[in-house]
């Protein structure tokens, strides 16, 4: 089997203002494996360095290291290959573009889309059942923020989520409350912005606008065990989620994961059963992923079924990128896509 690799750069259509920094554009990895029979699996690697320090090139190289596993990889168990590549690359980013195009390989071979492949359960009407989202509100003013979610209540969205830790945040919170009434549920992520005492101080002065959660007030697996204790609204792991033995802690109620950090549709739901083993719940997410990311996402979810809303909804946010119809959001819900693979392609 052959390995394509090819850089794609996708440019936001308003910065997004975060604790960890602006983000204005993201760089991804586009990977194809072309296998013997002129079938090709499509998979992306979505590194976003503010957030989680690995950069493009590290990425690259990582995955050139799985080169020669996949050139041998022809008639071998996916699960084998997965597993080479996995020993080979160790960064969970190229991992990750690995499993995607694997499993969409898969499943173009068979005819069948991944969720099928993953042993997910059909509705009556022979697909998974849709997956609630959140929408992303990015504006660092009151007045913006509210324009965006009240855009987001009347496009049906029954979840917005708001960056904090940014400044104002008081004064946001309240205005996007006001423009989504107390119908939406209203989420907060602080990015680990705060020292635990700072963090319930802001927490408890913005719990009165409706508070559904907030994602990793601080950083850290006690630290979060510490908030979570005290604080007024439940609290969520995100970024402390890849320390070691974080997602075995049970440390917070909550636990958001995404499929770059966790190496892919595996490792995903590997990921999600060792925290709901933990007691926690699980929530799925994106790092502003592309196209192939976000399908691969909701192929996971068509298997764990998370309650609350993801934050899978961000293809939108890109200036320029034509999305796949199958990925459109309607009525705050994102079908799991049904044709072959993964359903769709970058």
């Amino acid at each position: 089997m052959r390995l394509e690799i090819a850089p794609r750069r996708l440019r936001l259509r308003t910065p997004l203002q975060t604790a960890h920094g602006t983000v204005a554009e993201r760089e991804l990895l586009d990977v194809l494996i072309l296998g013997a029979d002129g079938v090709a699996g499509a998979g992306e690697a979505a590194p976003l360095p503010s957030y989680d320090g690995v950069t493009l090139d590290d990425v690259r190289a990582a995955l050139e290291d799985c080169r020669p596993i996949v050139h041998d990889a022809e008639g071998l168990p996916r699960a084998m290959v997965l597993a080479e590549c996995r020993r080979a690359a160790v960064l969970p980013q190229a991992v990750a573009a690995i499993d995607l195009a694997l499993w969409d390989l898969e499943g173009r071979r068979a005819d069948v889309p991944v969720w099928r492949l993953l042993g997910a359960h059909p509705g009556p009407d022979g697909a998974p059942a849709p997956v609630a989202v959140n929408a992303l509100i990015g504006a660092e003013d009151r007045a913006g923020a509210a324009a965006e979610a009240a855009r987001a209540a009347a496009a049906g969205f029954g979840c917005v989520k708001l960056k904090v830790g940014i400044g104002d945040d008081a004064g946001r919170v309240a205005a996007v409350r006001a423009a989504v009434g107390r119908e939406v549920a209203l989420r907060l992520d602080a990015n680990g912005a705060w020292e635990p005492e700072e963090a319930l101080a802001h927490v408890r002065a913005l719990a009165p606008s409706g508070i559904e959660l907030v994602e990793e007030p601080v950083h850290g697996v006690e630290e979060l065990r510490a908030v979570a204790a005290e604080a007024d609204v439940p609290v969520a792991m995100d970024e402390t989620a890849v320390a070691p033995g974080a997602l075995a802690s049970g440390a917070t109620p909550l636990v958001c994961l995404k499929l770059s950090r966790c190496g892919g549709i595996g490792g995903l739901i590997e990921a999600a059963e060792t925290a709901r083993a933990a007691g926690s719940e699980v929530y799925l997410a994106s790092t502003l992923d592309g196209p192939l990311g976000i399908a691969g996402a909701l192929h996971a979810a068509a298997v764990l079924r998370p309650a609350r809303p993801c934050g899978l909804a961000t293809l939108d946010a890109f200036a320029g990128l034509e999305v796949d119809p199958l990925l459109a959001v309607a009525d705050g819900y994102m079908q799991v896509p049904a044709g072959p693979g993964l359903g769709v392609r970058a």
